[in-house]
C-alpha cells in the first residue's frame, strides 16, 4: 500500500486534496441551525473529487512524468497552474448550484470571483444562507494563498519553484521552498485569527467577524451581509481592517521579514516604501477633496479618506461610504489606484506596486537623459526581497511589455462590456477596471452590487423600502418605495450614503440577473440592453486574467491548443 501511493502522480493527490478544501465548510454547519440540508451542496463535488484523484492515481502510477520537447519548463508550468485553477473554478461553483442559490453560469461567476478575491457577488447576502455566506469567505482566503503554493505545501512537484513563482510568488527569503511555504501559511493563518478575534473584541458577532477577516486578509471584499464596513460605524473595525489590508496587499515574503524581526530591511524595499508613500500623499489630497465635497469635517474625511485609499490600492473593496458618492477628482484616483493595486507577491491585483514605481522611474532617467544627452547616468536600482536589483535592459523590456499587454486587455475589455451591457465608454471602462484588477467596486452614477453590499445593494434614500429580485436577488429602493428593475449587472444608485436595505415593503420579482435602480421618488434602470450570460462572460475573463499572471494564461493556452493539436493529429494518423 503504501508502494502504491509513494508511485502515485502529485497531481492525482492534489486533485483529492480539492475534495477536502470544497468539503470543509461541511464542518460549519453545525454552527448554523437548520442548514443541515445543504451538506450534500458540499458533499456531492467533495467526493467527485476524491473519485478523480483516485482514477488520476491509478492511471499514473507508477510512470515517469515526461513532457513533450517542444515544452518548456515555464510553458509546462503555465498549463499545469491554468488547468488547476480552472478545475477549482468548475469546482467551486457546484456548491453554490446544488444548494440552489444561482444556476449555473452565475455559480461560476460567483466562484471566479470568490477564489480570484475579487469580490463581485450576485448572491443576495441578507437571505442566502449562512454556510454560503462562509463557504464565500473561505473562498477568498484558499485564492488569496494560491492553489500551487497549497500544492508544494503538500507534495513534491517537478519544477515546483517555477511553478510557485509563475502564480505570482517571485521571491523566496528561506532556503527550501516547503518550508517558505509552510511558514507564509503559518502567518497568514496567524494574522486571520488575530484579525478575527480583534473583530469580535470590538463588537461584531462571531460569524461577521471570521467573515471579514477572511474577506480583508485576501484583499477581497465579500461582506457577510448587506452592508459594508462602514455600516458598523466604529474606528476600531476600520484600524483593524486597514492593518489587514496592509498586510494581504503586502508581499508574502515581505511579512516572512516581518516576522522574523528584519523590519529595517522591510523599510528598504522599494516597493512598501513606494505604497507608504502613496498613502501618505494621496490621504490629505483625499481628507481634503471630501471635506470641500461633502461637507465633512476634518477628523471625519481623514477617517474616510485612508480607509478608501488603502481599501482601492489593495483591491479589496470595503468602503465606509459608497464611492459613487465621491467627488469626480476622487473616482479618478480610484480608477488609477486600482490598476496600480498592491505589491507583488500578495494577494492584490493591479500592475503591481513594483511595475508602477519601475515605470515611474524608467520614464524619469528617459527625462532626465532628454535633458541631459551629455551626461552619463548611472544604471539606476531599486530594492526588492533579494535586495539591490538593477534596472537593466531586461528589466526595462519585461515591464513595458507587461504593461502594454495590460492595458491593452483592459481596452478590450472596456470596448466589450459598452457592447454587452449597453452602458456608456465610462461606466465600462470603470467597471471592467474593478473587475481586471480583482477590486470589485464600480463608481460613476451607479454603485453596483459588489464587495461591499453584494446583490441586495444597499440604498438610503429617506424613508426607503425595499424590492427583492429573484435571479441575483438585487434589492432596489425609491423615495416613494417603487421598485424598478432590469436585465444587467447586479447595481443599486441611491441619491445618499448607502446603508443597509430596508426589511418589508413592497416585492418585485423579476427572472434573471436582477438589477436595482433608485432614485428620489422615480425608479430609473441603471444598465439596460445586452445579453446578461454575455456580460458576465466578459466579467469572469478579466477575473481570471486579474489574479493570474497575464503571460501565464497566455502560455498555458498556447500550451494547451498546441498539445491539443498534436494528439488530434497523431488519433488522425492512427485511424487512417
Amino acid at each position: 500500500m503504501k508502494n502504491f501511493l509513494y508511485k502515485c502522480s502529485p497531481y492525482g493527490w492534489f486533485v483529492a486534496l480539492s475534495g477536502l478544501i470544497i468539503g470543509l465548510p461541511i464542518a460549519a454547519v453545525p454552527f448554523f441551525p437548520g442548514e443541515q440540508r445543504y451538506i450534500p451542496a458540499f458533499l456531492c463535488p467533495m467526493l467527485f473529487s476524491f473519485l478523480a484523484g483516485a482514477l488520476i492515481c491509478g492511471a499514473t502510477r507508477g510512470k515517469k512524468e515526461t513532457a513533450p520537447e517542444w515544452q518548456q519548463p515555464i510553458q509546462r508550468g503555465s498549463l499545469i497552474i491554468l488547468a488547476v485553477w480552472c478545475y477549482y473554478f468548475a469546482l467551486g461553483a457546484a456548491p453554490f448550484a446544488l444548494a440552489g442559490q444561482l444556476n449555473a453560469l452565475q455559480a461560476l461567476y460567483e466562484s471566479i470571483s470568490g477564489w480570484t478575491t475579487t469580490g463581485l457577488t450576485l448572491l443576495d447576502t441578507a437571505a442566502a444562507p449562512r454556510v454560503i455566506i462562509f463557504y464565500r469567505s473561505y473562498m477568498q482566503f484558499c485564492g488569496g494563498l494560491g492553489f500551487i503554493l497549497m500544492m508544494v505545501l503538500f507534495f513534491r512537484v517537478k519544477h515546483s519553484m517555477v511553478l510557485y513563482a509563475a502564480e505570482g510568488h517571485p521571491d523566496r527569503s528561506m532556503p527550501n521552498l516547503r518550508l517558505t511555504s509552510q511558514v507564509t501559511v503559518l502567518i497568514y493563518c496567524g494574522l486571520f485569527c488575530a484579525g478575527a478575534i480583534l473583530y469580535r473584541a470590538f463588537g461584531m458577532e462571531t460569524f461577521e467577524a471570521v467573515c471579514t477577516a477572511l474577506s480583508a486578509l485576501s484583499t477581497a471584499g465579500f461582506s457577510a451581509g448587506a452592508g459594508n464596513i462602514g455600516a458598523f460605524d466604529s474606528v476600531a473595525v476600520e484600524a483593524v481592517t486597514i492593518a489587514l489590508m496592509l498586510a494581504g496587499a503586502s508581499n508574502f515574503a515581505v511579512l516572512l521579514l516581518f516576522a522574523e524581526g528584519k523590519v529595517r530591511r522591510v523599510l528598504q524595499i522599494t516597493e512598501i516604501r513606494f505604497m507608504f508613500g502613496l498613502i501618505a500623499v494621496l490621504t490629505p489630497v483625499a481628507a481634503a477633496v471630501l471635506a470641500a465635497g461633502l461637507g465633512m469635517r476634518a477628523g471625519e474625511s481623514v477617517r474616510h479618506a485612508l480607509f478608501g485609499v488603502v481599501a482601492v490600492f489593495s483591491t479589496t473593496g470595503f468602503s465606509t461610504i459608497a464611492y459613487h458618492q465621491w467627488p469626480p477628482f476622487l473616482i479618478g484616483v480610484v480608477l488609477l489606484l486600482m490598476i496600480v493595486g498592491g505589491c507583488s507577491g500578495s494577494t492584490s491585483g493591479g500592475i503591481k506596486m513594483s511595475r508602477a514605481y519601475l515605470l515611474y522611474r524608467i520614464t524619469r532617467e528617459n527625462i532626465r537623459k532628454r535633458m541631459s544627452p551629455s551626461i552619463k547616468l548611472a544604471v539606476p536600482h531599486y530594492h526588492t526581497v533579494s535586495g539591490k536589483t538593477p534596472i537593466d535592459g531586461e528589466l526595462i523590456a519585461d515591464t513595458f511589455g507587461f504593461a502594454v499587454c495590460y492595458f491593452g486587455i483592459l481596452a478590450a475589455g472596456t470596448l466589450l462590456l459598452t457592447l454587452t451591457s449597453g452602458c456608456t465608454l465610462a461606466d465600462a471602462l470603470f467597471r471592467f477596471t474593478s473587475v481586471f484588477t480583482t477590486t470589485g467596486i464600480t463608481g460613476g452614477g451607479a454603485d453596483v452590487a459588489m464587495a461591499g453590499g453584494g446583490a441586495a445593494a444597499a440604498l438610503a434614500v429617506g424613508g426607503s423600502q425595499a424590492a427583492s429580485l429573484a435571479g441575483a436577488g438585487a434589492a432596489a429602493a425609491t423615495g416613494g418605495g417603487a421598485a424598478a428593475a432590469t436585465s444587467g449587472w447586479a447595481a443599486a444608485a441611491a441619491s445618499g450614503f448607502s446603508a443597509p436595505v430596508a426589511s418589508g415593503g413592497p416585492v418585485a420579482s423579476l427572472a434573471g440577473i436582477g438589477v436595482a435602480a433608485a432614485a428620489s421618488g422615480v425608479g430609473v434602470p441603471i444598465t439596460t440592453g445586452g445579453p446578461n450570460a454575455a456580460t458576465l462572460i466578459v466579467e469572469m475573463l478579466g477575473m481570471v486574467l486579474g489574479r493570474m499572471e497575464i503571460f501565464v494564461v497566455f502560455f498555458g493556452v498556447s500550451s494547451f491548443v498546441r498539445l491539443l493539436r498534436k494528439h488530434m493529429l497523431r488519433f488522425r494518423s492512427a485511424h487512417k
